[in-house]
């Protein structure tokens, strides 16, 4: 190992190191995605990882490589969540303390997991970047080791360890998927790939809304970009690492973007069809071979799921969005008489038209509509979109003027 990038050698033995600590996560077919993108497809489910991601094989990986006298002084790190975690859970089996700075839009679901494994954890910064710099500061004070989050050469190597996984599990791969933010986690499994069997094409995929590490790669040159945010926290990184952008140029074969629609897109696709849980980062590899981002076809292609610890009120906006774009959900709005039996009849005229009513919302003193009048917002569970242009039409057809607020 250099003093800035691992080596194949380094990998395995960040594998001895997990042994006994890191999950050899399943590498699943999906029938499903695999008829969808005319490739065979494997989901490698990292969400399913201890703590959530494949964070804890790095951060495992940097901790336990400390000496007694490191370890004496605590270790600090900055995070958006999956890190923070892998960093909190070494640190608590290393017997060290542990700080972790997360932005101040962090996830609570990973606030609270980081809590729960020891950490002092304290919010700063609007994103990860920010986060950071507070991070090194109090580090230069504190003289705890700094533990990063991709930049390192023993969290790159522990990441690899995850292609040595799917070089056991699928030996005939022909291409991966790799979630990119910092790019610690490409940086490992292309070494890996490539120093064993070059002729795997290794894609790196990214949010559009913080491409640093993209431009980075497209342009040959490190760039620091100031994303418009996304949804996929876990790589929203504005730097990228030198060390692993070095590994990337040498080693990676393309890099992409998918937006935060397709991410989104994804993550359903997942719960609904795989019945898998992922993070918006999580996610983006299948968004990127499902929304045709790449050139894969008929190739044996692993896509790495790297962690599933999404926060619930996100998740849930995402399904509602995503039937609500499919037809599955709709919301109307329309005017009654206010008197009685009028909100029974229109509710009637629905469940005619085959609908099912999941909210009502009855408003008789909204100061746009008119006296002895009331408006009722319906929440409905549709089949399509053509079924809901036929309960529009059918309510039209009864003397109602629905209008869609969603």
């Amino acid at each position: 190992m250099t003093a800035d990038q691992p080596t194949l050698e380094n990998v395995r033995q960040a594998r001895d190191r997990l042994a006994w600590v890191a999950r050899h996560t399943p590498l699943d077919y999906s029938t499903t995605f695999s008829n969808m993108t005319g490739n065979s497809v494997y989901l490698k489910l990292e969400n399913m990882q201890k703590t959530g991601s494949f964070k804890i094989r790095g951060a495992y990986n940097k901790v336990m490589s400390l000496s007694e006298r490191e370890r004496t002084r605590g270790v600090i790190a900055a995070s958006a969540g999956n890190h923070a975690q892998g960093v909190a859970y070494a640190a608590s089996r290393a017997g060290t303390g542990c700080t972790i700075v997360m932005p101040n839009g962090a996830p609570l679901s990973k606030l609270m997991a980081t809590q729960g494994y020891g950490a002092e954890v304290l919010l700063a910064g609007s994103g990860y970047d920010e986060a950071y710099q507070v991070a090194c500061a109090l580090q230069q004070k504190s003289g705890a080791t700094f533990i990063h989050s991709f930049n390192d050469p023993h969290v790159i190597a522990g990441q690899g360890t995850i292609a040595l996984e799917l070089l056991d599990d699928l030996p005939d791969i022909e291409a991966v998927l790799v979630p990119v933010g910092g790019g610690g986690l490409l940086a490992g499994i292309s070494l890996v790939l490539k120093e064993i069997k070059p002729a795997v094409r290794v894609i790196g995929v990214q949010a559009q809304g913080a491409p640093a590490m993209y431009s980075s790669y497209r342009q040959g040159c490190l760039n620091e970009i100031k994303g418009t945010g996304t949804i996929a926290d876990g790589i929203a990184v504005g730097k990228p690492g030198e060390a692993t952008f070095a590994l990337l140029c040498k080693y990676v074969d393309d890099i992409v973007t998918v937006d935060d629609e397709e991410i989104a897109g994804a993550i359903l696709m997942l719960l609904e069809r795989a019945k898998i849980v992922v993070e918006g980062a999580g996610a983006v590899g299948l968004a990127a071979l499902t929304y045709h981002k790449t050139a894969l076809n008929n190739t044996k292609v692993a896509v790495v799921l790297s962690g599933g610890n999404i926060d619930v009120h996100i998740l849930s906006i995402i399904i509602e969005r995503g039937l609500a774009k499919s037809g599955r959900y709709v919301r109307l709005s329309t005017v009654v008489t206010d008197r009685p039996g009028s909100l029974s009849k229109l509710l009637f005229t629905v469940a005619e038209a085959g609908a099912n009513v999941i909210s009502v919302a009855h408003d008789r003193i909204k100061q746009d509509i008119p006296l002895k009048q009331a408006e009722v917002e319906l929440a409905l569970e549709t089949r399509n979109k053509a079924h809901i242009d036929q309960i529009i039409d059918i309510l039209c057809s009864n003397g109602y003027c629905p209008e869609v607020t969603s």
